[in-house]
């Protein structure tokens, strides 16, 4: 990975305030910046939920870029669909309950959208954009274990109103595809955009 910047400042900035995101790079071994991109995050209803989810991991980009000159954003946006609506993060305990109720032992897709940009002095320019699909299934969840979920207030952050790490996996039944996907960030997407920028070529 190429530092645009000075040695001791890493080249690339993640654009997320989520703690799982952070892990899941550092997993990677890229050193990395982090500022959140603040951004409206209402669903676009024109376009498919795969679609918007790079929409809006786009918008993310281009705030942060214009913040950081020079360096390479990251940006990502994760959202679950289940029978072609999107479950967005819980507004409170009651639709979290909804959510789990619905998504109990029913297979549904976890979608995350990658843009990787560029900060250039004109405007951010996108290296490359990715978006993974990874099928999931919880369990069969009897009312005593959403009780306990819901409680913990672990799912109003997340899209779908629940995790697949910590205590979140022991909802997961059943997963198909990029596990890291489903956390935040489906690793080998990002490892390949960044080879995108290391080789200055286009990415997916």
């Amino acid at each position: 990975m190429p530092r645009v910047t000075t040695p001791d400042r890493p080249a690339l900035v993640l654009a997320s305030a989520s703690p799982r995101r952070r892990d899941l790079l550092h997993a990677l071994g890229v050193p990395f910046d982090v500022e959140p991109a603040d951004v409206d995050e209402t669903p676009d209803p024109a376009r498919t939920p795969a679609d918007d989810a790079l929409r809006l991991a786009r918008a993310k980009a281009d705030v942060v870029a214009r913040r950081r000159p020079g360096r390479l954003v990251l940006a990502a946006d994760t959202i679950v669909v289940l029978d072609g609506a999107v479950l967005g993060k819980p507004r409170d305990a009651n639709e979290n309950r909804r959510f789990l109720e619905r998504l109990a032992d029913v297979p549904h897709a976890v979608v995350t959208a990658h843009v990787l940009v560029r900060a250039d002095a004109d405007a951010p320019q996108e290296i490359g954009r990715e978006a993974v699909r990874t099928e999931v299934r919880l369990r069969a969840l009897d009312e005593a274990a959403i009780d306990r979920w819901v409680a913990s207030g672990a799912g109003l952050d997340k899209a779908g109103g629940y995790a697949i790490q910590d205590a979140g996996a022991a909802l997961v039944g059943e997963v198909r595809g990029c596990y890291s996907n489903v956390v935040g960030l489906s690793l080998p997407a990002v490892t390949r955009l960044l080879d995108a920028a290391q080789e200055g070529r286009p990415g997916v």
